[in-house]
């Protein structure tokens, strides 16, 4: 036996499970709001030890055993939050994450106040997108009514009668010339006084 067989070398990497952007966009946005319900929790924590301890005056903090996650979103809840998430497009995860980690910071909610400071986030995304993919359809239609109206006005100025060209005659070249006027064709009719 190889040392090759038991190391495994040889062998090709494990291919990454082919999942939907949407479905890498949630796991995402709810792994943040988990990592942020747990920091949250720990700050909230260390708050009722500092209390607790400005309050008797002694530092039991020791002896106490925390849970590791004692706060839990609802399963309703959290159903809806990810249904919120599908609506948000790839390129908007990182945007939204910065700003949910940003009012978070600026904020310091309680542990069951962060799910909803999240779901405040991504309704502004959301409308944001929305917004967007309306101005997007404005200026596709802006731009297929103007293609339309500029293959008219090219169609109009191909059937002008240039000015600069040289057989039509105009009255100034008479006039230089010396000559008579020739009778002129022009779009209106020549009026001449009758005696």
């Amino acid at each position: 036996m190889s040392l090759a067989s038991w190391f495994r070398w040889n062998e090709p990497p494990n291919r990454i499970s082919q999942r939907t952007p949407t479905e890498m966009v949630v796991e995402t946005l709810m792994t943040e709001l988990s990592w942020q319900t747990k920091q949250a929790e720990k700050q909230q924590r260390e708050r009722e030890n500092e209390y607790r301890k400005i309050k008797t005056g002694v530092d039991y903090g020791w002896l106490v055993s925390y849970p590791k996650q004692s706060y839990d979103i609802s399963p309703g809840e959290r159903l809806q939050l990810e249904d919120m998430c599908t609506k948000i497009h790839p390129s908007y995860c990182g945007p939204v994450i910065l700003r949910f980690r940003q009012l978070v910071a600026e904020y310091e909610p309680e542990v069951q106040e962060v799910s909803r400071l999240f779901r405040s986030v991504l309704q502004e995304a959301a409308e944001k997108i929305k917004e967007e993919e309306e101005a997007k359809k404005l200026a596709r239609q802006w731009n297929t009514k103007n293609k339309t109206s500029l293959s008219l006005a090219t169609f109009k100025s191909r059937s002008r009668i240039s000015p600069f060209i040289s057989d039509i005659k105009t009255i100034s070249e008479d006039v230089e010339r010396g000559t008579q006027p020739t009778r002129r064709v022009w779009s209106m009719p020549e009026f001449r006084h009758g005696k």
